[in-house]
């Protein structure tokens, strides 16, 4: 009689819904907790964007202009409707574990105001991202790079701003998609390679790693490697958290199967319980 092996997938930490900026008329809290639920998810984290058009108080970006073409796109969070919105998930689904968090991005730069919301608020999940970079002056999105410098540079000037807001910030507990420009490679995403970047990788690792802190396997960038998950640990990184960045329902979970193939590869397996980071 053969043995039935069942696939545990992990929590997805990093969904996005009607309260981030950037999403569409699609996006909803409630039809992602169905997704979750028919996928089999043991959690879903909301980790709507938190990002700022203006410096405030305790914020180094009082020094750097505005670009409209990045500023322009934002929208403040609203945390009140927020929280409303995973109070009736919590409700609804009561078999899901809702979780309540933020993506702040640049926490490095907007300190002060990232701060009083993060700590002035109850959150679960707190991601830190690197969506803009500061480039003579301003601060521009970082896929806008590959239009001033060499694609290499490009890559490597995101890397070093990275490393910034790693030693910058102590707001976030998980670093999200480590390499976002690579959505954006101007020769095609899917002939992005990371071995070329091998140092810079590391050397984000290596800090994020120090401060005990997690990686993000993100699912809707072009997959991470064994090879770039395996640097995390011989890095000294010790737990990894699964994300979609899903934007619409429909991808909440999305490639988690082929994900937690690469993520065992290279040495991580399930932690304390289902809604854990997976772990050394």
């Amino acid at each position: 009689m053969h043995e039935t092996i069942v696939l545990v997938l992990p929590a997805d930490n990093h969904v996005h819904s009607e309260w981030s900026y950037d999403t569409s008329p699609e996006a909803s809290m409630v039809r992602s907790c169905e997704q979750a639920l028919a996928l089999g998810l043991p959690s879903i984290a909301f980790t709507e964007h938190l990002e700022f058009t203006a410096g405030g108080p305790g914020d180094a970006i009082t020094g750097i202009a505005a670009d409209a073409r990045w500023w322009n796109r934002i929208k403040p969070l609203d945390v009140t409707g927020y929280q409303a919105g995973i109070q009736e998930c919590r409700e609804r689904f009561p078999s899901l574990r809702v979780i309540a968090g933020v993506e702040a991005g640049e926490s490095h730069l907007f300190a002060g105001s990232a701060a009083a919301i993060i700590r002035g608020h109850s959150w679960q999940r707190v991601l830190g991202s690197l969506h803009a970079v500061p480039h003579r002056g301003k601060l521009i999105s970082a896929d806008a790079l590959f239009g001033h410098m060499p694609s290499d540079e490009a890559m490597r000037c995101y890397f070093t701003e990275l490393l910034h807001l790693i030693e910058g910030s102590d707001l976030f507990e998980i670093l999200a998609h480590p390499d976002f420009p690579r959505r954006y490679w101007p020769a095609g995403p899917h002939l992005y390679q990371e071995k070329p970047f091998e140092e810079e990788y590391r050397t984000v690792m290596r800090a994020l790693a120090v401060s005990e802190r997690v990686i993000e396997f993100n699912t809707r960038t072009p997959l991470a490697s064994v090879e770039l998950i395996t640097w995390w640990r011989e890095s000294g990184g010790r737990a990894v958290s699964f994300g979609s960045d899903a934007h619409v329902p429909r991808r909440v979970g999305d490639r988690f199967k082929l994900a937690v193939d690469i993520v065992e590869a290279a040495g991580f397996r399930p932690g304390r319980d289902p809604y854990d980071f997976w772990r050394v």
